[in-house]
């Protein structure tokens, strides 16, 4: 459940404008490599047909997306050489501005969630809605630290894993240690944080330890636009597909993590998730296995 959105994008190796994007568009596109999709989302009535077909052909169940009389949520950013920082020029919520999910009655059952960066009370309804889900990840950012403190430690509380990255972390915990803001957290209720690392990859924290995967080094970077939401979709599209959350599945998710959000920053909007293999996905987290295997003594 997240945002669809049109996106004009520019970064200092290209541009697009009115490009199929939104948090939920990136996780169904990384999930979908794994397991089939349903998405829970809006658009306007402007909508364009294409995307709504391409979305299909990925094998993605557009039941639970609504569309509403006006315009679609639309973004406009650029990003400078440092493309960890977006520069928001323009945001248009449009009729996600009024978005009030319903869950239809096949999707209540869902074995697995994802919650996207929308308002925590949203969450909140959507978690209300379903059954007994065996994983509720959700993620959210510094807007609704800042805003709604309390309907996010409400639902943080109900979820059993959050996605963050460092900075939202940080600012939600009220201290510098990465490891102190992930503890104040599982103390809360979740059994899982994830860190978003951006290019230096992903921190896993639960209660017994941690796991650090790095980024999986790409020669070509056009747009990280929705790597964050990819990297969710790969880390639950995972999941879904072993079908156990046990410590190890949930460390190899994050590595598969790694391994869409790496896809998705090589070219604009979901265009290279679209074009990914199986072997491809193989070959890359056999790679991050080697880039970190060490042994011998000490």
């Amino acid at each position: 459940m997240g945002s669809v959105a049109l996106d004009t994008v520019e970064t200092p190796f290209g541009q697009v404008k009115e490009a199929l994007g939104g948090s939920a568009v990136y996780f169904s596109a990384a999930a979908s490599v794994y397991h089939p999709v349903s998405l829970v989302g809006v658009v306007g009535d402007d909508f364009p047909v294409v995307h709504l077909e391409l979305l299909r052909r990925r094998g993605i169940d557009l039941g639970g997306l609504e569309v509403a009389r006006g315009r679609t949520f639309r973004w406009a950013g650029r990003y400078d050489h440092d493309l960890n920082v977006a520069h928001t020029l323009d945001t248009q919520l449009n009729v996600f501005a009024d978005f009030r999910p319903q869950l239809p009655a096949e999707y209540q059952s869902a074995e697995f969630a994802f919650l996207a960066n929308i308002d925590p009370e949203l969450q909140l309804d959507v978690l209300r809605q379903m059954q007994a889900p065996k994983l509720s990840v959700l993620d959210s950012m510094n807007y609704w630290i800042e805003n709604k403190r309390q309907a996010l430690t409400k639902v943080i509380s109900r979820a059993d894993a959050v996605l963050l990255n460092e900075g939202e972390a940080r600012e939600y915990a009220g201290t510098y240690s990465l490891l102190g803001a992930a503890r104040a957290i599982l103390a809360l209720g979740p059994k899982a944080v994830v860190v978003k690392k951006g290019e230096y990859g992903a921190a896993l924290f639960t209660a017994e330890e941690c796991f650090f995967v790095p980024a999986y080094p790409c020669e070509m970077v056009k747009d990280p636009t929705g790597a964050g939401d990819s990297f969710a979709g790969g880390f639950v599209g995972y999941l879904a597909k072993a079908g156990e959350v046990t410590p190890g599945n949930i460390k190899r998710a994050l590595v598969h993590g790694t391994v869409m959000a790496s896809f998705t920053v090589e070219d604009f909007s979901i265009n290279r998730l679209c074009s990914v293999t199986w072997p491809e996905v193989e070959e890359r987290y056999q790679a991050i296995k080697r880039f970190t295997h060490f042994d011998g003594p000490f």
